[in-house]
């Protein structure tokens, strides 16, 4: 990953703020102001020049500044995760502790193979280290999805769109007109704790997968199984986990009211706070 280059890297600026080249700079002028010449600063203007010209065009800086890039994303990748972890309650944090140890079996296990299967075993490296980051995710997903599915009363929702289509007929054409929009958009809400409650299922049933299939490649593992086949059943459960965290962030996209919904019921602002969350 960091061999490659999406050509979004200024490696004309890189080379520029790269601290050997700022030291530099710095004593070209600290020697500047001790000698009071100018010299030492046409000196460096030209060498500078000459730097800017030459080493950001060259392959192993490049690649230097690819593999700083490299790093400072999995770093903040790392942050992300580990802020998603300890957001999670105690027997969450427990099964991805679980299957961090499966994992780390699966490695060990695996260390002794010979080196001409070390090939799959570094592909396998890769998988599971990207298995375990989506499982942190997805188990952060079905904790939230859980906590707005404790707050929100579908019972409460219904009864009151009910309420709201009975009292209709009564009502000045006006107050019809706002009453309308509401149930719309009490629908929209029945609608939304729906979705989340089925998609909370596929998150569960897809945690449940995954700890199974790790569970399996680690007793095969215990036999020394062809590794080959282990990288097949991955492909196939990175797929699955890829799929379903495609479908998270489907349903998260509907988790605040669309901003026509807002627009079209905004009749002072009181009702809108009854019915959002």
């Amino acid at each position: 990953m960091a061999d490659r280059d999406d050509g979004q890297i200024d490696y004309l600026k890189e080379a520029f703020h790269w601290q050997y080249n700022k030291i530099m700079l710095f004593g070209a002028l600290a020697f500047a102001g001790v000698s009071l010449s100018a010299l030492p600063l046409v000196l460096g203007a030209g060498l500078e020049l000459i730097y800017l010209a030459t080493v950001p065009n060259n392959g192993r800086f490049q690649r230097l500044v690819r593999s700083w890039k490299f790093e400072d994303e999995k770093r903040r990748r790392e942050r992300s995760l580990s802020a998603l972890f300890y957001e999670l309650p105690p027997e969450m944090r427990a099964r991805y502790a679980n299957l961090d140890n499966t994992s780390r079996a699966i490695r060990e296990n695996y260390k002794r193979l010979t080196t001409t299967s070390q090939m799959f075993v570094d592909q396998m490296e890769s998988k599971l280290e990207g298995l375990t980051q989506s499982y942190v995710r997805l188990l952060n997903a079905a904790f939230h999805h859980r906590e707005y599915l404790r707050a929100i009363n579908r019972d409460s929702i219904n009864k009151e769109s009910t309420q709201l289509q009975k009292d209709l007929e009564h009502e000045p054409p006006k107050v019809q007109e706002i009453n309308r929009k509401r149930i719309e958009i009490l629908a929209k809400r029945v609608e939304k704790f729906d979705k989340i409650r089925e998609n909370c299922q596929v998150i569960d049933a897809q945690c449940a997968a995954v700890e199974d299939v790790l569970n399996l490649i680690r007793d095969q593992s215990v036999t020394m199984h062809d590794p080959e086949q282990i990288a097949a059943h991955l492909d196939g459960l990175v797929k699955d986990v890829e799929q379903t965290e495609e479908t998270v962030r489907e349903v998260e996209s509907i988790f605040e009211l669309s901003p026509l919904a807002e627009a079209q019921f905004d009749p002072g602002g009181s009702p809108r706070n009854r019915v959002s969350n």
